[in-house]
């Protein structure tokens, strides 16, 4: 029975996201399903003491278990239980899992300006590339030195080209002729090739003092040119952008027409939506929306990739809330529908929110309902989800 890992220096942009949950709500149809994220991407951070919960234990065969999907994504639990993460990254290679997402916390890694340290993070991508996972890196997070502080959100850098340099210093150290595999010629070269910028700009939260498309843009097109520059044929993905109803908030279809409004379009190879819906056909007839207003804004080529999905199976009541028996029928036919329709939408794949459920965190230490959209439960006991998806994903790719 081993504990919740420590993890590094700063709050989890997570706890954040407890603001926005507060006020979470769907919206079907024409307007796009979803609300807001469930829990955002964990940055490293103390965990509170309070957070312990037994880590699912991949014995045997399983800790060396080997990537076989390639669709399919689960998120950074192998960051969070970072002293067990070659058998949660083995069992979630085992599951069918083929990409894991994970918060490249800016904040963390430059630690004086210019002065970049990814030696946590090498220990991780040693793991992640013994069991051939791909990486998207979330890359998230301003350090003080490069713009404004704040206990209950986060503001973008002052200056973009801060953020471009920093993610050029990431495909340098991880990308196709990365420094981090000639200096470990033993670790199988599993390079990162897709970068996502940012996390959810169009909700306060994560984009003070107030979201802004055209501002958004101006990030990805600083990043875009320098990851291009390290690497030409790198995706550059845009943040998960969630359908949110919350104030303050800027509505789905509104942020993107902005950012195409803004000719963000030549910034990015790959749009993401954080697609929470009610239903698996939800979620697959709002990527059909979304293809439509892509196409009448002029973007016939890009790929559109769902970086959060999920369902919740405890806390309080909530319309994506539906139990152990709702969660483990709507995820597959979530993946399978997806995939079916990779080639009509142009589908690059989902990720699926989360692995194993989350317990609250402070200050407030409430709960909800995205505490509870993992595939093991906080005990480390397997839900139905778990076999399911398990039964599916492995053969999307």
């Amino acid at each position: 029975m081993l504990g919740f890992a420590q993890m590094l220096r700063r709050r989890p942009i997570h706890a954040f996201a407890a603001l926005a949950l507060a006020g979470s709500a769907a919206v079907v149809g024409a307007t796009a399903a979803g609300g807001d994220s469930a829990v955002a991407p964990r940055a490293v951070a103390a965990a509170p003491a309070a957070a312990s919960q037994n880590v699912p234990q991949a014995t045997g065969a399983g800790c060396k278990a080997r990537r076989r999907g390639g669709f399919v994504g689960l998120g950074d639990d192998s960051w969070v239980h970072f002293a067990d993460r070659d058998c949660v990254l083995g069992l979630q290679a085992k599951a069918g899992a083929g990409v894991v997402r994970i918060t490249f916390n800016w904040a963390a890694i430059e630690t004086s300006p210019g002065v970049y340290d990814f030696s946590r993070y090498d220990i991780w991508m040693r793991s992640a590339a013994s069991h051939r996972m791909r990486v998207l890196p979330i890359l998230f997070g301003t350090p003080a030195f490069h713009g404004r502080q704040s206990s209950t959100g986060s503001y973008p850098p002052s200056d973009m080209g801060a953020y471009a340099r920093f993610a050029a210093a990431a495909v340098r150290r991880y990308g196709p002729n990365g420094s981090f595999f000639k200096e470990n010629p033993s670790v199988p070269k599993v390079a990162i090739r897709s970068w996502q910028i940012w996390n959810e700009p169009n909700l306060p939260v994560y984009w003070l003092p107030r979201p802004n498309a055209r501002e958004y843009v101006a990030m990805l097109r600083a990043a875009h040119g320098a990851i291009k520059a390290v690497d030409r044929r790198a995706e550059v993905v845009t943040a998960g952008i969630p359908a949110s109803l919350l104030s303050g908030a800027i509505r789905f279809k509104t942020f993107i027409r902005g950012m195409y409004k803004a000719k963000g379009a030549r910034y990015f190879e790959t749009l993401a939506p954080n697609a929470y819906g009610k239903t698996a056909q939800d979620v697959i007839r709002n990527m059909g929306d979304l293809r439509i207003l892509m196409k009448g804004s002029g973007d016939r080529r890009e790929k559109i990739w769902i970086t959060e999905v999920g369902w919740g199976t405890g806390g309080p009541r909530h319309r994506f809330n539906i139990g152990e028996r709702g969660q483990a029928a709507q995820i597959p036919k979530l993946l399978r529908g997806v995939h079916r329709a990779r080639g009509r939408l142009r589908m690059r794949g989902v990720v699926y929110f989360g692995w194993q459920d989350l317990p609250p965190y402070g200050p407030a230490f409430k709960d909800m309902w995205g505490l509870h959209t993992g595939l093991f439960k906080r005990n480390g006991g397997a839900k139905p989800a778990y076999g399911a998806f398990k039964r599916v994903a492995p053969r999307l790719r």
